[in-house]
């Protein structure tokens, strides 16, 4: 834990860089999750090998929030301006919804130095491992907000999945579900993609956001935007404010596009 981007002496005091809205109940509902679980929440992505050359790949993995066996399963990637990995806000708590919703949800640790190859690692190793972990590796989708929208938006796409992976049999992404992030990059090749952002966010401009998906649809690719009145970057699940149930309109997106 990097001690410059977090601050607080309890879970209700927990503070981090550049997001908003954290939610203490939720903070200590995941603690607790993870606390059941820890026999089998976190998921190893590097081989032993491969950790040994690099003590960074130690750390990078998966955490499981198991939801029906035989689902389809999210990816989720908090944000953290590739700096550090705000998952306490930005994915842990979506990772639990989903689970809850009956989804098989992933929340990942990356690097924040080689985001996206842990990401690409991250996917290939569900792929491998879905009948161990009774996943169906079928419409699957990728979530992030910031920073890890970015990375979903890139793993989404398919010829950047076959790049980052080196397989042709990985399919792509049924849907990218994205939060507050500037990647403005368009293909023929991205995936359907959910997007939403508060209108005065002054890191990820809402504008930026919309012309991007504007251009995704012209090239009839499906996409669904929202901008939030007010709000600022980083409000994850958004609770208590006006963005609150958003995660249910962004699952409702990506069955549409399964």
């Amino acid at each position: 834990m990097d001690e410059g981007y977090w601050s607080g002496e309890t879970l209700e005091d927990l503070r981090l860089v550049w997001y908003n809205y954290i939610d203490p109940d939720k903070t200590v509902e995941i603690c607790n999750y993870l606390k059941a679980h820890a026999d089998s929440v976190f998921l190893d992505i590097y081989t032993e090998a491969e950790k040994q050359d690099d003590s960074q790949k130690r750390n990078t993995g998966l955490f499981f929030f198991r939801g029906n066996p035989g689902t389809s399963f999210a990816v989720c990637n908090a944000g953290g301006a590739f700096a550090y990995v705000g998952a306490m806000h930005d994915s842990f708590p979506h990772a639990l919804e989903l689970s809850k919703l009956g989804y098989n949800a992933f929340a990942l640790i990356y690097r924040p130095d080689d985001a996206y190859e842990d990401l690409a690692r991250a996917i290939t190793y569900i792929h491998d491992h879905a009948d161990e972990l009774g996943v169906s590796t079928s419409g699957y989708s990728l979530w992030g907000g910031s920073a890890g929208a970015r990375m979903a938006a890139v793993l989404g796409n398919a010829n950047y999945l076959y790049q980052l992976t080196g397989r042709e049999d990985i399919p792509q992404a049924s849907a990218v579900i994205m939060q507050y992030t500037g990647y403005s990059t368009v293909s023929p090749q991205d995936a359907a993609t959910y997007v939403c952002v508060g209108t005065s966010d002054g890191i990820a401009p809402w504008r930026t956001m919309q012309r991007r998906l504007q251009s995704l649809s012209s090239l009839g690719i499906p996409t669904e935007f929202h901008a939030y009145d007010r709000l600022p970057h980083g409000f994850g699940l958004g609770t208590g404010t006006v963005a609150e149930g958003w995660l249910t309109d962004a699952v409702r997106f990506w069955e549409e596009n399964r």
